[in-house]
């Protein structure tokens, strides 16, 4: 062996496949693509993974077999397949989270703007975003709202043709020279001014009333969905961007869209998991919601739900018991799938180069995350790293190590932490983005086909 050989070399994954696995990663792509544009919520990710495992076989876990289905609110999901090895042995997850960052509605959130000829939504941002993106763009409005009698209408206005859309203004530039310019970015436009512009058009015959224009969108939301305006307190609406995810480049090598983090993780530990073949150990995707606000609540990844998980899978064997189910959950492996930063073009500044991922080059494995000296880190130990190397490198899966930023800069947190509590063995491992947090994310689809690659290798491999 040569000197040169002991170096590790970066390639594009382009350069490394083969044409029949670039058609195979091509096709992956569109179908992906076009989940991404019709899925903007983490109700409908959820049902979607829902209904296409029930596709494939697998059923609620009250119906038992080796092929289950658990749900938690319709907000997470986990979908398992029995291994040979009992579940007290340990399992192999693979985690993401279904959440996107985005603006929702708020509880009493219509009103009439005092002499501006427009009604508006009163908005709330949920998760990580920079103000200024959401302004002066076509936006949709998805969701749910529960009836006082508890029956369920859905929201999905601004994406099906013919849809009216939704905006939220922008000051014009003419205006902006005191009220905007010289801020910081973040002063610029505060939270509360991003609110929702829904309509302009007075109540007839009531054009004389105080809040005419809240009154006619009360008429047409009661006319189109049965709603009156108490109902907007037990409602969940999302404002999301608008349109569909679209091909990058002359090239089509990329798909830029809404919710790449982490729906790209989820699609393809979704799809890793019902495509999984001959598993020693049960393989379970799990997809979490709330993960962009801190994974708090009893949908997010630091609720007891993939504890439920397990016990459940337990007691489908008939060994639940205390000692079984903490056995089960220190045995086990785990993927913590969610994006990581790819080197930007325009602010390589940010980036440590050695250790940051490069768009198109493969499965980004990050060690660890967290921010300044590690904080908020799993922190992989050598031994699991060591594995999924193997794993990956045994079934061509192209990977690249990866971290977030340089170590002054900035940092960030996925599940893996909340996974690790359990004292299972668990890393981060997940594609690389640009203009991450963005209503227009950018991914490669040689990434996204190696995700897939990996998460199903993880869950087969023996």
């Amino acid at each position: 062996m040569g000197y040169k050989e002991l170096k590790m070399e970066r390639k594009p994954v382009w350069d490394i496949i083969d044409e029949d696995e670039k058609q195979k990663a091509m096709e992956f792509a569109d179908s992906y693509r076009e989940f991404l544009s019709t899925h903007k919520t983490e109700r409908e990710v959820a049902e979607f993974a829902i209904e296409t495992a029930s596709k494939a076989g697998f059923k609620d876990i009250s119906s038992g077999g080796d092929r289950v289905i658990i749900v938690n609110r319709g907000k997470a999901v986990a979908i398992a397949r029995i291994g040979k090895r009992p579940v007290r042995d340990g399992v192999r997850i693979v985690a993401a989270h279904i959440d996107v960052p985005r603006i929702d509605v708020k509880q009493n959130p219509l009103y009439d703007s005092s002499k501006t000829g427009t009604a508006l939504f009163d908005l709330h941002y949920y998760g990580g975003i920079k103000k200024y993106q959401w302004v002066a763009r076509p936006l949709a409005i998805h969701g749910i709202v529960i009836k006082e009698d508890g029956r369920k209408i859905d929201i999905n206005i601004g994406d099906k043709p013919g849809d009216p859309v939704f905006t939220i203004e922008d000051l014009l530039p003419h205006l902006s020279r005191k009220a905007q310019y010289g801020k910081k970015i973040e002063e610029a436009i505060p939270g509360e001014k991003l609110d929702l512009i829904v309509g302009s058009i007075p109540l007839p015959d009531e054009k004389d009333a105080k809040e005419s224009i809240k009154l006619n969108v009360l008429k047409l939301l009661s006319e189109m969905y049965g709603i009156k305006e108490e109902d907007f307190i037990s409602a969940e609406l999302e404002v999301v961007p608008a349109g569909p995810a679209y091909d990058v480049g002359f090239d089509k090598s990329m798909i830029g869209g809404y919710g790449h983090d982490d729906r790209i993780c989820g699609y393809t530990s979704l799809m890793a998991v019902l495509d999984a073949a001959d598993t020693e150990w049960t393989a379970i995707t799990i997809l979490f919601d709330k993960e962009e606000i801190g994974s708090d609540g009893n949908t997010g990844a630091q609720s007891r739900f993939a504890e439920h998980v397990i016990a459940s899978l337990l007691d489908l064997q008939g060994e639940l018991n205390y000692k079984n189910l903490m056995t089960a959950l220190q045995k086990s492996q785990a993927i913590s799938a969610d994006v990581t930063a790819a080197i930007d073009p325009m602010w390589k500044e940010v980036h440590d180069p050695k250790n940051a991922a490069i768009l198109g080059y493969g499965l980004p494995i990050m060690k660890y995350t967290g921010h300044g000296g590690k904080y908020g880190a799993n922190d992989a130990h050598a031994e699991f790293v060591s594995l999924i190397r193997r794993i990956f490198n045994q079934n061509g899966v192209v990977w690249q190590p990866a971290g977030l930023g340089k170590v002054d800069e900035g940092g960030g947190g996925t599940v893996a932490k909340y996974l690790s509590k359990f004292g299972m063995d668990v890393i981060d491992a997940g594609p690389a983005l640009l203009s991450m947090h963005s209503p227009f994310e950018i991914a490669s689809k040689a990434d996204l086909w190696m995700a897939y690659k990996g998460y199903r290798a993880f869950f087969e491999a023996k």
